[in-house]
């Protein structure tokens, strides 16, 4: 039913962004139009497009997610207009079409309408220099303006909407072709968001359970603090917002998870976000820290700027690799590593989202770090007690234990995290399955247990 449910809410969404979008890009081929017949006007007029008077379609009252996302972010005509022309060769390439008209003085296109040819179908693709004609004409004011709407730091780049392709140093900068974000095309084409794609320029991963909160196992006061992260995904924003603490508090949250390895605070980050409707991103810490000087603060930057006002939840594991104890500066590397982490600093002060640090040890994380953080939580090894309810849950519902499996000793003798209990019982369940039963036998249970044990060094 929920399949359906969502399939229906797809299809909705898919039809409203439908209908809003033919109004909007016929909107376009209107300024297309307008401005052609300026420029090609003898004599040639070309003012900006605001005093053309043809002001973009009306999306009050409409439900789409195109709509939402125009409204939500409060999208000036201008960004719209170039956002609609960066969609075009998605949408609707013909539309394009009537800006491969030849130039009869040069046998070529017209430098000023920019755009590059697509490999594939031939099409008219636009780039930065098109989106300046389109809004500017041939007002040079007017065009430095307009260009400014495609640099790195404006709301269109930002939000993750689109961005100018690379070009050749010796070629001006909007000659990069218009490239739409996978986030956002995902949004217009499918009707949800899709998740950038994981590699070395987005070193961050998103993650999820089909757990549940009563899933978790873990001690009272971890609950508590977790319930405190919970309360601000939830309520931050009007704290901020509406009870005016906006002034005395930065708008983001950090927290420092610490306890040893598989006691569950991937889980716990996975679990807050699914309650509170957040997407969880892990970054891949490996691929964040470079060996090249400024790679480390571009790949965060990447990461952050695309999670700045989306309600991420952004997750650090094994964060020693980047807050571990500081050392003597000594060389040119040692100041370099210290900047990057003084740049993370400053970019999790600045995020308006919930940023949780993983660690297996509170005393690898540096003193003056943790006094920067709102919650530290501990995880411990799971009790006697908790570590049996652990195992009475991890079997699959389908298999019988056999009479000789004492799970209450087992809880009782053996100190194992929640994930080495899950690691044994996947064993287990597997000896059982190339038996053709499903049966889980003692010694299975505890051969999974001396191979886990011996996996950490420990004797069994």
């Amino acid at each position: 039913m929920d399949d359906q449910t969502d399939l229906h809410r797809l299809a909705d969404a898919l039809n409203a962004n439908g209908r809003d979008l033919e109004l909007e890009l016929e909107w376009l081929a209107q300024l297309l139009e307008r401005r052609l017949a300026l420029y090609f006007a003898s004599p040639s007029t070309s003012p900006p497009l605001p005093s053309a008077n043809l002001p973009p379609p009306s999306l009050e009252g409409s439900q789409s997610p195109y709509a939402r996302f125009v409204s939500q972010h409060r999208l000036t005509p201008a960004e719209r207009a170039v956002l609609l022309l960066a969609l075009a060769p998605h949408l609707r390439p013909q539309l394009l079409d009537v800006l491969c008209t030849r130039n009869e003085a040069t046998q070529r296109g017209f430098t000023e309408f920019g755009g590059v040819q697509s490999v594939t179908q031939g099409a008219f693709v636009p780039t930065g220099e098109t989106a300046v004609f389109l809004l500017a004409g041939d007002d040079l004011a007017a065009r430095l303006s307009a260009a400014r709407l495609l640099d790195a730091d404006q709301r269109l780049s930002c939000l993750d909407v689109l961005q100018l392709g690379a070009t050749p140093t010796n070629e001006s900068v909007l000659a990069g072709a218009l490239q739409m974000s996978r986030r956002f095309l995902g949004l217009v084409t499918r009707g949800r968001e899709t998740s950038p794609a994981f590699d070395q320029h987005f070193p961050a991963r998103r993650v999820h359970t089909n757990l549940t909160w009563c899933d978790l196992v873990l001690p009272k006061a971890t609950l508590e603090h977790l319930e405190e992260i919970r309360d601000w995904l939830l309520h931050g924003r009007t704290l901020l917002d509406d009870w005016g603490m906006g002034s005395r508090l930065r708008p983001g949250y950090t927290s420092l998870f610490c306890g040893p390895p598989g006691t569950g605070k991937t889980l716990s980050a996975c679990l807050l976000g699914k309650l509170c409707n957040c997407e969880v991103y892990k970054i891949d810490l490996s691929m964040v820290v470079s060996k090249y000087i400024g790679e480390t603060e571009k790949n965060l930057a990447r990461v952050f700027d695309q999670a700045e006002h989306r309600g991420w939840i952004l997750f650090f594991d094994e964060a020693d690799a980047l807050f571990g104890k500081r050392t003597r500066v000594e060389d040119s590397h040692d100041r370099y590593a210290n900047q990057e982490v003084s740049f993370l600093l400053q970019r999790v002060e600045e995020f308006d989202g919930v940023v949780i640090l993983a660690s297996n040890l509170r005393n690898n994380i540096d003193d003056a770090f943790l006094r920067r953080f709102q919650s530290i939580v501990e995880f411990p090894l799971p009790r006697a007690a908790e570590r049996l309810r652990i195992w009475r849950e991890a079997f699959p519902r389908k298999v019988r234990l056999a009479a000789e499996l004492d799970l209450m000793r087992l809880a009782d003798r053996h100190e194992l995290s929640g994930g080495t209990i899950v690691n044994v019982t996947r064993y287990a369940a597997l000896r059982a399955l190339s038996r053709g039963g499903d049966v889980i036998l003692a010694d299975d249970v505890e051969e999974g247990i001396r191979r886990e044990l011996h996996k950490e060094g420990r004797a069994y």
